[in-house]
């Protein structure tokens, strides 16, 4: 395959969590892969992949799984969700009012015993400033592709207002300059 040194990056949403109606983030619940018909839509749509990597939740492996069959992906724990701490496992409507926080200011708060969406972010450039050439796949969270496209975008708080669905494709080309073209976001196949 004829790459020119670019890596051309699939990042895709796990399928929907089994939830419980509490915050998951890092809660390692599983997902709802009953809807064949829509994992196949997504498999048709993409192209053979050189590469496909995963965050090591039991939902992204699942849905990994469903897409690629034959492929085991390599399970990154950079990929992971974040970490919304002492928040985690409580329902959404007992979580604090923190008033309205610009995009700045949100990208930075932690929650306690958590990490910040900036967190996230730092973990996120670091591994795909080691991605290989070639097409990759990533199988991780909302929060993940998000960071990719702050990388992408030159900027954080821009990232946080992308709405990113399960089983959406997100499609971002890395130059072997480290320049960056989206090419797609949130597209549900």
């Amino acid at each position: 395959m004829q790459t020119n040194g670019a890596t051309q990056l699939y990042l895709i949403r796990h399928a929907p969590v089994i939830a419980d109606g509490l915050v998951y983030g890092r809660r390692d619940l599983p997902a709802d892969c009953g809807n064949a018909a829509r994992f196949a839509s997504l498999r048709a749509s993409l192209p053979d992949m050189d590469l496909v990597l995963s965050s090591p939740a039991k939902r992204c492996l699942q849905t990994a799984q469903m897409v690629w069959p034959k492929v085991k992906p390599r399970v990154e724990d950079a990929l992971w969700e974040q970490s919304f701490g002492d928040w985690e496992g409580i329902p959404f409507a007992d979580i604090p009012d923190h008033g309205q926080l610009d995009g700045a200011e949100l990208a930075a708060f932690t929650p306690p015993n958590g990490e910040s969406f900036d967190d996230v972010c730092a973990r996120t450039a670091a591994i795909m400033g080691t991605l290989p050439a070639g097409r990759v796949a990533v199988v991780a969270h909302a929060g993940v592709i998000r960071a990719a496209l702050s990388q992408a975008l030159g900027g954080v708080p821009s990232a946080l207002r992308f709405e990113i669905a399960n089983l959406s494709l997100t499609s971002i080309l890395i130059l072997p300059e480290r320049q960056y073209v989206v090419r797609e976001v949130n597209r549900c196949c």
